[in-house]
């Protein structure tokens, strides 16, 4: 079934191209995000690969000490090379690194003077090109999931192929490098230390291959000063030819090039050794292979993944916006292992070995509330591995993870996600997984009390007041509660699926606790002191204090037990009225499609929708609302361009809203799903739901059981210009 879903993708794509059609690839502007700290790039991967090349502008200008959490900013002008291994839509800065770079003339190996501006830039799905205006050298870029190529084609005369160890985003030094002979080099570049997290680093091995002998090579290492005390000083090495480390170094290559020769450079990496970049290299680029046919490789595969929501109606820049929120959504989690099935233990020394997918990269306190939800939709295999990844996680380290980076745990951000994203898995229908280590799993973290309880660190107050006191200033106490509920009201859910009583009744009522914030005389949550007496003095115009008040997805209806539910609803309203809604907090997202839960208010979400997707995404580079936080920004508006969306994670529910094309396929899988299709039709033009259907059968309210939804295989949204 999945050989026939696959050739079916193929067989579209090739009428498509036909009959000069657009297909799902060509709507994609990886330009969107690119600025405005959208911190997406354009470079070229494939989906959810380890391998991504992006141009890196972000260092050797006058603006070179600001810290950056991408590789690129569409708004900056000053090539330095590209890096290799990006993260896209974070907050911190790390990875992009083996920066290669094209340069003519004589050897210059300072990126603040070898770097160019440059134009006629160019980017779709697995390909990326510019021209360095410096240099008259056209630089094109693709990928395989662990490997990259670079084709650069050069004027007449001495021309130039730079590896910079020294420069990237991480914030960690040092690297090594090593001639294997004149065409190839291997070694490794530390990376990490995330989000300040000192501990949390790793380094990335990689294998250097050309396909044309240079004339000249050698190295190069930053040196300071010891004579006249003057700063420091690049010392290149002509002859030195063995393995060569430091903080800041690289390697360079010389050619003689005729004009609008081309000069093709490959590059395998591997968080194993270099002996496993090699073999991937060998693996995914053998003899013989082509730029073209690696280029076409990863269209065509960015192309069937696209292709698994095909949609019609709406305008050409709803689609492209669609189909690119689409594409941000499948970079991460992204791969760990190499062709072998090797890769790096959590936390250890060890390598092992999987035969499945080890996934990495996970964000998972932005990834829970929509980008699990969503691939467990469209890509539930893959979901199920990154499930199992982290359940192997917990096997090898003691604990989920909570966001990890390439085997490591940064620490980074704040409650118990992995929790939400297995229960939320089982919940939907995706069960081959351990579900006992998994459920031991999400109890300890749940349970087990003092600092070491490294997912909550803060537990003990949690377990003995039922709240977290604030400590300090803006210490987001109340925030870190609120995930707190959330999680354990998924853990809940699942001890009384697994008929787990004892453990039932010892979380007991654990998600009430969000009533002890209730502030009656603000009508909103406030942080608490350690006697149980709120903080003062506390001024209820706070917009983060309103960006979390809401965060209880799964009691609405008791938050606006305790406000009034007229006042609920006026409060909520005021949160968009008066500017403080912000879709950069992922705390906010769900925030209004929690109208829907009251009859006769379903009008607001549907309206609030449409005004958010229109104000906040649009077909420029600044078209996110800010960072994309690892395709959460991407996956909500895919998910209310189609007309539904998981506003409780942990829940296997989600809330209506008006869908923007009118008619939408998402292609099911069958191994999974008792449908092959799930049909999503818009009747009228309307802005508001009138009517709904699953089927042939008419659905009550607003909100819908996730496998009614997937089983009737066609959802009608029958639409009217008036609110109800």
């Amino acid at each position: 079934m999945k050989r026939l879903v696959f050739f079916l993708g193929e067989l579209l794509f090739s009428l498509m191209t036909a009959f000069g059609q657009k297909a799902p690839v060509d709507y994609v502007n990886p330009f969107i995000g690119t600025t405005h700290s959208g911190n997406t790039n354009p470079g070229a991967l494939c989906p959810q690969g380890m391998m991504s090349v992006a141009p890196f502008n972000v260092k050797g200008d006058t603006m070179d000490y600001q810290i950056y959490a991408a590789p690129y900013d569409y708004s900056k002008k000053y090539l330095t090379g590209f890096s290799h291994v990006n993260l896209s839509g974070v907050d911190c800065p790390d990875m992009s690194s083996l920066l290669l770079m094209a340069t003519t003339g004589n050897i210059d190996v300072d990126y603040h003077s070898y770097g160019s501006t440059y134009t006629d830039e160019v980017a779709t799905p697995g390909y990326y090109s510019n021209r360095l205006e410096k240099y008259g050298v056209r630089c094109e870029m693709t990928a395989t999931p662990r490997t990259s190529m670079a084709r650069f084609t050069f004027p007449k005369g001495k021309s130039n192929i730079l590896m910079n160890l020294g420069e990237a985003l991480t914030t960690e030094s040092g690297a090594t490098v090593k001639l294997v002979n004149d065409r190839e080099i291997e070694g490794s570049k530390l990376l990490g230390s995330f989000c300040r997290h000192p501990e949390a680093t790793f380094p990335i091995y990689f294998v250097m291959r050309i396909n044309k002998v240079p004339s000249e090579h050698g190295y190069w290492k930053r040196m300071m000063s010891t004579d006249d005390n003057s700063g420091s000083y690049y010392k290149l090495y002509r002859k030195y030819s063995k393995e060569l480390s430091g903080d800041d170094i690289g390697a360079y290559f010389t050619f003689n090039t005729d004009k609008d020769e081309t000069i093709e450079v490959s590059i395998g990496v591997s968080f194993v050794s270099t002996e496993n970049a090699r073999m991937n290299l060998e693996k995914e680029q053998p003899f013989g292979t082509t730029f073209d046919k690696l280029c076409a490789d990863a269209r065509k595969s960015w192309n069937d993944n696209l292709s698994r929501i095909l949609v019609k109606g709406g305008t050409e820049d709803q689609k492209t916006i669609f189909y690119t929120a689409l594409y941000h959504f499948l970079i991460h989690p992204n791969i760990l292992q190499d062709v072998s099935g090797q890769y790096p233990q959590m936390e250890g020394e060890k390598i092992l070995t999987t035969n499945r997918n080890r996934y990495t990269v996970f964000s998972l306190w932005n990834t829970y509330r929509n980008v699990h939800p969503l691939m467990t939709i469209l890509f539930p295999d893959r979901q199920l591995d990154m499930v199992n990844s982290m359940i192997d996680m917990y096997r090898e380290y003691g604990w989920l993870p909570k966001w990890e980076l390439y085997g490591r745990e940064t620490n980074a951000m704040s409650g118990d996600p992995a929790t939400i994203v297995v229960v939320d898995t089982y919940m939907k229908g995706l069960t081959d997984f351990d579900v006992d280590r998994a459920y031991r799993a999400m109890f300890k973290s749940a349970t087990m009390e003092g600092k070491k309880n490294m997912i909550r660190p803060d537990i003990d107050d949690y377990l003995s007041k039922g709240y977290i006191p604030m400590k300090s200033q803006y210490d987001h106490s109340v925030s870190r509660a609120l995930e707190y509920y959330l999680a354990d009201n998924a853990l809940i859910s699942l001890a009384k699926k697994l008929k787990r009583k004892e453990d039932v009744k010892q979380l007991g009522k654990r998600t009430e606790g969000y009533k002890y914030y209730y502030r009656k005389d603000f009508g909103m949550l406030a942080p608490l002191n350690e006697d149980g007496k709120f903080y003062e003095p506390f001024d209820s115009k706070q917009e983060a204090a309103w960006n979390y008040t809401f965060f209880v997805p799964y009691d609405i209806k008791g938050l606006a037990g305790l406000m009034g539910q007229n006042r609920f609803i006026a409060e909520l309203q005021n949160v968009f009225d008066k500017g403080y809604y912000d879709p950069a907090n992922e705390q906010n997202l769900a925030y209004p499609y929690f109208f829907s839960r009251f009859s006769g208010e379903g009008w607001r979400t549907q309206q609030l929708i449409k005004e958010l997707l229109k104000k906040h995404y649009t077909n420029k580079p600044d078209g996110l609302p800010g960072n994309d936080n690892s395709g959460a920004m991407s996956a909500w508006a895919v998910f209310s361009m189609m007309g539904f969306y998981p506003d409780c994670p942990g829940e296997a529910k989600y809330t209506l809203t008006t869908p923007i094309f009118d008619e939408i396929t998402i292609q099911l899988d069958n191994n999974y799903w008792k449908r092959d299709r799930l049909v999503i039709k818009k009747e009228g033009n309307g802005d508001f739901i009138k009517e709904v259907y699953l089927g042939k059968h008419k659905v009550s309210g607003l909100r819908v059981d996730h496998h009614d939804l997937i089983d009737a295989g066609k959802i009608t949204f029958v639409t009217s210009d008036a609110k109800k």
